[in-house]
Order: C-alpha cells, then structure tokens, then sequence
C-alpha cells in the first residue's frame, strides 16, 4: 500500500522544483524529505526524479505519479473546502464568483435557484474579473464562477466549463427611441446613438463584426465596463444598448425601455465554471438544472454549437 505521508512530501517536491523548497514550505529539514521521497520510490519500484545538471526533473514515472498524487490531493482539499463550508448552524456555504460584466439581473436569476434547494445554504456572491475569480477557483476559495466565456486553457487553472445556456442580443431603447429604431431595423442602426459594453465583455467584438457585415456604423456614445451604468444611460435616452434578449422582462420593468430589434446572427453564452468535472454541489446542480429547464429553455441558438461548446460539460484543461 501506498504511503500518503510519503506520496505527499513527494507531491510537494515536484510542485516546488526541488527538495529544499518543499522542505521550508513543510517546515522540515531537506533530509527528511529526501528521505522519505527516496523510500516511496523503494517501495513503488520505478525511479521518480532525474539529474538535470543541479536540478531535479521528473522521470516518465515521476510524472504519471505527480499526475496521480495531483488528483488525490487537490480531492482532499475540495473535500476540506466541502466541511468547512458547513456552517456552525449546519447552513452548507456557498461561494460563487460573478463575471463583473454579467448583467446584475441576469446573475440574480440564475443563482436564484440556489436559494430553493431543501439545504439551508448561505450564498457569497463575489463580483470580480474573471482572472481574478479563476485564480479563487483555482486555489478552491470559490465553488464556481459564472461568466460569460469558458475558462481559457492557457490559463493553466484546472476547471471544467458547463454551458448554461445561450441568448440572442437585442437593442434596447427609450420607447421613442426604439420606435424611431424599429422601422428599417438593422439597417437603421447606421448613424444611431448607441452605447455598448467594454472589451472584456464576449458581446463586444460579436458585434463589431455584425456591424461590420452590415456595413452598419452605429454613433458610439459611450462605452462602458458597467452594464448596469450602461443601462442608466440608456434609460434617460442617451443611446441605444444591446443586452441578451433573456433579461427583456427586466429592462422593460427596471429601466422603462423596449426592444428596437434583435441581432439573431449574435449571442451571448453563459458558464457556470467549477473544479470538478462532475456537478455534485446541491446549489450548482440546481442552478445548472434551472438555467437549462427554464431560464434558456426559450432562447433558441441562432447558430449551431461546435466544438468545446457543443456538449454540457466540457473541459477547459484535461486532468
């Protein structure tokens, strides 16, 4: 049988490039662990690190049991992170992590569901850059990140991309406005006031090319991070904004505007990103299942899915 212990001192060698690291993150002396890595390759027969110079690299064994000992270690922490997020009054915790360009009303429906689950559950909700929250993922302070794009995999952050659901985009106005707007719809746009969201968010350069094809130059008005501010602009007539067709119902009730129009050929995607492949967190299960039944079950992808967004659950980086 495998010695954790020694597995474990091994783990902390490969990860640190070398002994002596590993051996003051442990706060123990660089001959206990040499030793203690020395008898887990006795013990399992194969020869775990080669000389490189002064260096340490892993041998083809080393990195099949580096790849192993990674598995079993970061299922300890997230089992760690499981306990303790059960509350002293046995409320299960829940901490998810918001792209800071995800419409506020949008981000409410879809963790509202978390709320009904049978558990008692306290949510954290973190609005942040998606490095930011990626980097939380990765070090399991946060149990999921909603985005609007999967997790790149140059990143090098282990975590898996489930597709929630897709939204046409539409352009929402003042009534006057969007009246002016709807007749000649897309064309129209040409020349009219718009404001549109920053670079970071996924919608941006989709609509630059729509504009694009269509020959079409919208007067930019503003432009901004904020989709909330962005809607306040548009609310007191400023410009035309576009927003996913699924939050209509709440920027006509919110914000007094109309839809001018729909870009059919442009949609936005949204993600619910986690470090486990499988869902097995009772309010991610739950916020999966109504943002697939209910939330997106009318939105209609204009375009048909390829690649890594075709499927549900599909990994950002391989394990």
């Amino acid at each position: 049988m495998i010695n954790y212990k020694q597995l474990y001192y091994f783990w902390n060698v490969a990860r640190h490039d070398g002994i002596t690291r590993a051996a003051k993150e442990l706060n123990l002396t660089p001959q206990t662990i040499s030793g203690q890595v020395n008898e887990l390759a006795r013990s399992l027969g194969v020869e775990l690190f080669e000389r490189s110079g002064r260096r340490l690299k892993l041998s083809p064994a080393g990195r099949l049991v580096f790849s192993h000992a990674e598995e079993i270690f970061n299922l300890g922490k997230e089992l760690e992170a499981v306990i303790k997020g059960r509350h002293e009054q046995g409320e299960l915790l829940f901490r998810v992590g918001v792209s800071d360009v995800i419409p506020k009303s949008l981000a409410y429906r879809l963790l509202a569901p978390a709320m009904q689950i049978a558990e008692p559950l306290r949510l954290q909700s973190f609005a942040n850059k998606l490095e930011q929250l990626f980097a939380e993922l990765a070090i399991h302070e946060i149990d999921l990140v909603i985005a609007d794009r999967p997790l790149p995999p140059e990143l090098g952050v282990k975590g898996f991309s489930h597709l929630l659901g897709e939204s046409a985009v539409a352009f929402y106005g003042t009534p006057h406005l969007a009246g002016q707007i709807r007749d000649g719809f897309p064309h129209s746009l040409d020349g009219a006031p718009m404001l549109l969201p920053g670079m970071e968010n996924s919608m941006r350069p989709a609509l630059e090319r729509w504009f694009a094809q269509l020959n079409i130059q919208p007067q930019v008005r503003g432009e901004f991070d904020d989709s909330a501010l962005m809607k306040a602009f548009g609310q007191e007539g400023i410009g035309l904004f576009p927003a996913p067709v699924v939050v209509h119902a709440q920027a006509a009730r919110q914000h007094g505007v109309e839809i001018a129009g729909t870009a059919r050929e442009v949609s936005c995607r949204y993600y619910a990103i986690s470090a486990e492949r499988k869902l097995r967190h009772p309010a991610v299960v739950a916020i999966s299942q109504a943002a697939q039944d209910e939330l997106f079950a009318e939105s209609t992808p204009v375009r048909q899915r390829s690649g890594s967004d075709a499927g549900f659950a599909n990994p950002s980086t391989v394990d």
